[in-house]
């Protein structure tokens, strides 16, 4: 049963979106204070969080940024709103909050959004797979496509996605959904020579040719009853493509040099970052390989199409660094989860593990250095600029009404007290006339 933290302080509310929740099947925890419910999502959690923005002693937003600096982070959390917060709900969305209600708003709309959180995080008491892709729509329904494709062992699979998107992570989900047992031989296209690959897909007898010293083992012989990975299949030359299309066809391989073949029993899983039905057109790939490698196919959005998952993956890689590394556990804050979500990731997954990684490696105690080095120190310098300009247009204001400081507050418009506020803060007053 998935747990709902509700906090809400309005008693009337409270109580009828309790009992309406859990008619709909959710194990429902009421806190009526944010003090209460922080204390309460830090020391037990909750699968979801439903927060009031405005609570009497301790604000929503105020609340989520307290859990964004605890090393579980938040829970995914909808905020309730009314009129005149929305742009502080927005702010909180930006630092991972998965949405908001604004008042008034249908118990069916709360439940239905629940609904969608509740299917992309386990329930309490259950554990997430190590191999989950990914909270987005997207990624739970690549993962629902997986469980149906494990059935068909011998329909070739092609995944599609830009570089780094995670190609081979979806590749080695199927392999531990189908036969986890079995091998899972991978192999990059694009960064074998060309006089080697046929080799390498194929295996060769002893003697085929100079070098070819023993017999060797092709990758479709050493996936055996596993999954073959071929990636960047897209980067495969033209010649080789016609005799990839008849292993594929016979689920029979021939050894360069030799007579026998031989029976393929690997499913053939291929990726690609680069659109092969252009390529086909183009003249540079076999139609008929194309449909017949992409009887059945996924496509994986970019990291920028799903924000929903930067923050889940980020979470992950952090920890993982840290069980490698114990000296070098970091924390998420909340500065750093605007950066993340702010980043538009052109290198999709494979940069954002990168990032983090450096960004582990050069933090210092629980803080991650992350974003670029100059950020803290450009912040710093705008600033002080910005103050200096402030000080020497207040000064050439005074000297110019002889420090009469409602005449000068005028002028600047600005009020008399502001304008005090101001000179005390940059230290002016009028100079002794002794001293002119």
């Amino acid at each position: 049963m998935t747990r709902v933290c509700l906090i809400e302080d309005d008693p009337i509310m409270g109580e009828a979106l309790t009992q309406r929740l859990q008619l709909e099947g959710f194990d429902v925890v009421w806190q009526r204070t944010g003090g209460e419910g922080l204390q309460y999502l830090v020391k037990v959690g909750s699968d979801l969080a439903v927060i009031d923005v405005n609570l009497p002693d301790l604000s929503g937003i105020e609340l989520f940024e307290c859990l964004l600096r605890e090393p579980g982070g938040p829970p995914p959390t909808l905020f309730i709103t009314g009129y005149g917060t929305i742009e502080d709900a927005v702010r909180v969305l930006k630092l991972g909050a998965a949405d908001y209600l604004t008042k008034p708003f249908s118990p069916t709309a709360l439940i239905d959004k629940l609904r969608q959180l509740a299917d992309a995080v386990p329930a309490t008491g259950e554990t997430e797979p190590p191999d989950a892709l990914g909270l987005s729509s997207a990624m739970r329904r690549t993962a629902a496509e997986l469980a149906r494709i494990a059935r068909h062992v011998d329909t070739p699979l092609l995944i599609a996605g830009e570089s780094g998107v995670g190609k081979e992570v979806v590749a080695r989900r199927l392999h531990r959904l189908q036969c986890p047992q079995a091998p899972f031989v991978a192999v990059n296209c694009a960064a074998l020579p060309e006089t080697l690959i046929e080799a390498e897909l194929f295996g060769h007898e002893r003697g085929a040719f100079t070098g070819a010293e023993r017999r060797r083992a092709g990758v479709f012989e050493q996936a055996a009853d596993g999954i073959l990975f071929l990636d960047e299949i897209g980067d495969m030359p033209l010649p080789l493509q016609s005799r990839l299309l008849r292993v594929v066809q016979s689920r029979q391989v021939t050894r360069v040099g030799g007579t026998e073949p031989l029976e393929v029993a690997a499913r053939l899983v291929c990726a690609t970052h680069r659109d092969l039905a252009a390529l086909v057109r183009e003249g540079t790939f076999r139609e008929d390989l194309y449909y017949r490698i992409r009887v059945l196919e996924i496509q994986i959005p970019p990291l920028r199409e799903r924000p929903e998952d930067i923050l889940w993956l980020a979470e992950r890689f952090i920890a993982e660094h840290g069980r490698r590394f114990p000296d070098e556990r970091r924390v998420l804050g909340a500065a750093d989860r605007e950066y993340l979500l702010r980043h538009p990731w052109p290198g999709n997954t494979r940069e954002l593990q990168h990032a983090l990684e450096r960004a582990c490696i050069l933090g210092h105690g629980q803080h991650l250095a992350l974003g670029p080095p100059t950020d803290a120190s450009a912040e710093a310098g705008l600033k002080a600029q910005a103050q200096a300009g402030e000080r020497a247009a207040i000064l050439a204001a005074l000297t110019a009404q002889d420090y009469k400081v409602t005449a000068t507050a005028a002028q600047l418009g600005i009020s008399r007290k502001t304008l005090w506020q101001k000179m005390k803060r940059y230290r002016l007053s009028r100079p002794d006339r002794g001293s002119r």
